[in-house]
């Protein structure tokens, strides 16, 4: 039975970005459209691949145009081949079949939309309920040849699908041939983006679907939580205080094998505390400058026997009185 248009939204290129929001659109793979022919026109069918960018890797596209005479198939293939992009056409009229090759600098696409990519910017355009104002993108004409390609609003409209009334956003396209008539097609899109109606403007024919899809419903995106800040008392918590505890013998371990290992220092400090409890000085900072004064390698040697009145690099050479007195 046929069925609607099976795609998934995707990220758009760089000149969408500021219309379409990227964060929440997934990214497409292979696009694949199945519809019922009524009547005589022209009934396309596509497969292609698409990067994250809606840049084209591969796409296939087979039209069937129904004439009440002579009936025409069309048959292109897009492929990107390094810096090139491949395109063959394939005319059938009857019996006579005509093959064309074509290839275009990657470069010189720049912003090309696809038809796979055009279905899937359709579905985001049913999604945002709204068109892109002067979107203009770079597209193929039915000759193979580069052009530009409009969007335009319609509005909406209330069409019966498998006997049942549905809402549908209209978006019309149309391919600006630099030497053909223009070639407009309007797409009547349900409200998650199917496909469900799409007429070929100035053909008596259309493709419509038969069975209602079932539909996606609007995802509602939670509120993220939010968590109040409570003040840390890491001693009323059990892994922090056990953490604290354990780093607190570990460090004293440490000290206590510091202290086995060098018994000098034990011995330096208990006599700086000695000497410190005797003479008692008011400057204890000066005291113990003075005191380890001599043990610092860099400080020129004294001799053993000198005045004990000499004088210290850590005072001043006269008391503040003297020095006073001797002003005056």
């Amino acid at each position: 039975m046929p069925r609607a248009l099976s795609f998934l939204p995707a990220s758009p290129p760089p000149f969408l970005e500021s219309f379409f929001r990227t964060d929440t659109l997934a990214l497409p793979w292979t696009r694949t459209s199945h519809r019922v022919e009524e009547g005589p026109g022209s009934y396309p069918r596509t497969r292609g691949h698409l990067s994250e960018k809606l840049e084209l890797m591969e796409q296939h596209s087979h039209e069937f145009i129904k004439f009440l005479i002579l009936p025409m198939e069309r048959k292109t293939s897009l492929l990107k081949e390094d810096d090139q992009l491949a395109v063959t056409r394939s005319i059938k009229e009857g019996e006579e079949v005509k093959t064309a090759v074509t290839s275009f600098p990657w470069s010189s696409i720049k912003g090309f939309v696809s038809e796979a990519a055009n279905l899937v910017l359709l579905r985001v355009m049913a999604w945002r309920r709204m068109v892109p104002s002067n979107a203009r993108f770079l597209a193929l004409d039915t000759e193979g040849k580069l052009c530009y390609s409009t969007y335009q609003d319609l509005g909406f409209q209330t069409i019966q699908v498998d006997q049942k009334q549905a809402e549908v956003f209209i978006v019309e396209q149309t391919v600006h041939s630099e030497e053909g008539i223009p070639m407009s097609c309007q797409y009547y899109l349900l409200s998650d983006g199917h496909l469900a109606k799409r007429i070929q403007v100035g053909s008596p024919g259309c493709c419509i679907i038969t069975k209602m899809p079932l539909l996606r419903e609007v995802d509602e995106i939670e509120p993220r939580p939010v968590f109040e800040k409570k003040p840390l008392v890491w001693e009323e918590d059990m892994e922090l205080y056990t953490k604290f505890l354990e780093r607190k013998e570990e460090l004293r371990l440490g000290h206590a094998s510091y202290l086995r290992q060098h018994p000098e220092a034990h011995a330096l400090i208990s006599d700086f505390l000695l000497f410190l409890l005797l003479r008692q000085p008011q400057d204890v900072v000066t005291f113990a400058a003075e005191f380890f004064g001599p043990f610092d390698p860099r400080r020129p040697s004294t001799p053993g026997l000198g005045s004990s009145n000499r004088p210290s690099p850590f005072r001043s050479l006269e008391p503040e009185g003297d020095a006073g007195s001797g002003a005056s």
